[in-house]
C-alpha cells in the first residue's frame, strides 16, 4: 500500500518483500523503494530512510538497525515508551523525533475490530516523516480494501496520522526533489 500511495501521487516505487526459507512465523521484512524518477536498482534495500516495525518482539534482533542511516525514521508499533522497549539510548543519535511509537495494534483493534496494525502504521509513517500525503495513503488503502473493511482500515490509519501528528513539535522534514527514499517493513509472518 505504501508503493500504491507514492503511484497514487504520479511518483515512482517499487515494493517486494523477502520471506527466506525459514518456517511459518518467521520475522519477514518488505522493502519499499519511492523516488520521483524511475527506479532501476533491483536489489534488497540495505540502508533504509525508514523503519516500521510492526511486532515490537522482533526488536532484539541484532542486525535489525543495521544500514539505518543518520537521519533515519524509526516506527515502531507498541504501547510502550522508547525507554521501556530499552532502545532509548541506542536511537539518541537520530534527529529528534525520528524515532517514535504509535500504538497501531490498539488502533486496528479499535477500528477494524482485528489486531492488522499494517495499514495503520502507514498513516503513522505518512505523519512523522512527510514522505507521502494522508490523502493518498487513504486512498490506497481504500484501492486495496474495498466496503466496510476499506474504511475501518482508512480510519485507523487517519487515528495513527493524527496521534503522530500531534506528538510532534514541528512539522516533518519534507523530501528532497530527486531522491530516492528507502523503507523496510519488519513483521512476524
Amino acid at each position: 500500500m505504501l508503493s500504491i500511495a507514492a503511484f497514487l501521487e504520479g511518483r515512482y516505487a517499487q515494493a517486494f518483500p523477502s520471506f527466506g526459507s525459514e518456517r511459518m512465523g518467521a520475522p519477514v521484512m518488505a522493502f519499499c523503494r519511492i523516488a520521483d524518477r524511475p527506479i532501476r536498482l533491483r536489489e534488497p534495500v540495505s540502508n533504509p530512510d525508514a523503519l516500521i516495525i510492526q511486532d515490537p518482539t522482533l526488536l532484539q534482533q541484532t542486525a535489525l538497525f543495521e544500514g539505518l542511516r543518520p537521519d533515519g525514521f524509526v516506527l515502531i508499533n507498541s504501547t510502550r515508551s522508547l525507554d521501556e522497549l530499552g532502545l532509548a539510548s541506542f536511537l539518541k543519535n537520530l534527529p529528534p523525533e525520528h524515532a517514535l511509537i504509535v500504538p497501531a495494534t490498539e488502533l486496528a483493534l479499535r477500528y477494524i475490530g482485528r489486531p492488522l496494525p499494517n495499514s495503520t502504521l502507514l498513516g503513522g509513517f505518512a505523519a512523522m516523516t512527510g514522505e507521502l500525503r494522508l490523502a493518498s495513503v487513504l486512498a490506497a488503502i481504500r484501492q486495496k480494501f474495498s466496503g466496510k473493511i476499506g474504511e475501518a482500515n482508512a480510519q485507523a490509519a487517519e487515528a495513527a496520522y493524527h496521534l503522530i501528528a500531534k506528538s510532534m513539535t514541528k512539522p516533518p522534514l519534507q523530501r528532497s526533489a530527486d531522491e530516492t527514499r528507502e523503507a523496510i517493513h519488519v513483521e512476524a509472518d
